[in-house]
């Protein structure tokens, strides 16, 4: 089954600690609570790599799991680019003013 492109957007996600563990949630200000886990490549949240709070533009879509709990998905695939606060902040930006 081919992967359908126009489901995935651009969405700035982080690091964070949530449940005793590193997690990758979404960035606030942006659709997407951040409060929504991220499955995306396990190397994100590896520390020794990626501080705390590190910030990052992926590709990804929202769905669940044949019903359960809402996640966004990003393919292992894809690149992942490391954001800086102000390209973060720039992001963030070009969205509130309607880039979704």
């Amino acid at each position: 089954m081919a992967r359908d492109v126009y489901a995935y957007r651009d969405v700035a996600v982080e690091s964070c600690w949530r449940d005793g563990q590193v997690k990758i949630c979404p960035v606030p200000g942006q659709a997407y609570s951040n409060s929504l886990l991220v499955h995306c490549a396990r190397s994100m949240s590896d520390t020794e790599t990626y501080p705390l709070g590190t910030q990052f533009l992926v590709s990804a879509k929202l769905t669940d799991r044949l019903g359960g709990t809402p996640f966004l998905y990003v393919y292992h695939g894809d690149p992942v680019k490391v954001l800086t606060p102000k390209e973060c902040d720039t992001f963030l930006g070009k969205f509130i003013r309607g880039r979704i």
